[in-house]
């Protein structure tokens, strides 16, 4: 069963993207989740303009969520599994919609699949590698989302509308920074 499958199988949301390449599926899915991966110089500016207000208000001494914290990155993913050469998976779990993300910190893929509290999202994002016909490989991304109430449902709804334009050039762009690393390698 794919990670992906075994942590979300049920969801409201979904984003696949996809690529081919000549990186081999071990150096595309080592290479996947290292942090300087998602460093992208596109992605900060979205996540900094997507941060904006809170930050903003924070600094003009409103109550702020994201202050005290680093801008968004990977390192706010919990890592759910790895399996061998043909995938990997993370996962968040909070109120996206919020300006501060609602994020809940999960301590691991036990803690992420048994989280259950009403009123929040759970996200899970992987990467796979698939061999294709030709001898070259597919590196796919797929991200889920489930809302586990109505609540949750009627407020990440629009939000996902307005972010998914920009939440698929991130993950095109972070796909080709994958390939283009693992070629390197």
């Amino acid at each position: 069963m794919r990670l992906i499958n075994h942590y979300l199988p049920h969801y409201q949301f979904q984003e696949k993207h996809q690529l081919l390449t000549h990186a081999t599926p071990a150096a595309l899915l080592d290479t996947a989740l290292r942090p300087e991966i998602s460093e992208d110089p596109w992605t900060r500016r979205f996540i900094q303009l997507r941060e904006l207000p809170d930050r903003v208000w924070g600094a003009l001494g409103g109550r702020s969520g994201l202050q005290q914290q680093p801008a968004f990155g990977i390192q706010n993913f919990t890592p759910l599994g790895r399996d061998g050469d043909q995938e990997v998976a993370i996962g968040l779990v909070g109120k996206f919609w919020q300006a501060d993300y609602g994020q809940v910190p999960i301590g691991n893929a036990d803690t992420f699949a048994q989280f259950a509290e009403p009123g929040f999202a759970k996200l899970v994002l992987n990467f796979s590698a698939e061999a294709a016909s030709d001898g070259s490989t597919w590196l796919r991304t797929e991200t889920r989302v489930f809302c586990n109430d109505q609540t949750s449902l009627r407020r990440f709804t629009p939000y996902w509308w307005l972010i998914r334009p920009v939440s698929g050039l991130i993950r095109m762009r972070l796909l080709a920074r994958i390939r283009n690393a693992a070629l390197v390698e």
